[in-house]
């Protein structure tokens, strides 16, 4: 007799949800990771005409991330939270902000 893939919603979606988190983690290490070995200067150095830095794009993720898994789920404000109002600002570095902090926060 042969074997037919389930179409039980529930194992589908348990699927896709293992797929996703997988895909999910492999891409937040690769960005944490990118940090690595770069001096403070390196990590903080635009090389495009906006103000995106290695630096900024890891703190603007995390931003990302608490919008859809805080603000989005628990429809919390910003401010509450402790993340910028737009996501422009949360590309902005600080001199507080170091590739120890910024991972940490991540």
């Amino acid at each position: 007799m042969a074997s037919h893939p389930t179409t039980e919603p529930t194992a589908f979606h348990a699927a896709l949800r293992n797929q996703f988190e997988t895909f999910l983690d492999e891409h937040r290490g690769a960005l944490h990771d990118s940090l690595n070995g770069l001096t403070e200067e390196q990590a903080r150095r635009s090389l495009v005409t906006s103000r995106t830095t290695l630096l900024g794009l890891v703190k603007h993720t995390t931003f990302v991330e608490k919008v859809w898994f805080d603000e989005a789920i628990t429809c919390r404000p910003r401010s509450e939270i402790g993340i910028p109002d737009t996501p422009d600002e949360s590309f902005v570095l600080g001199d507080d902000d170091t590739i120890a902090s910024v991972q940490d926060a991540y």
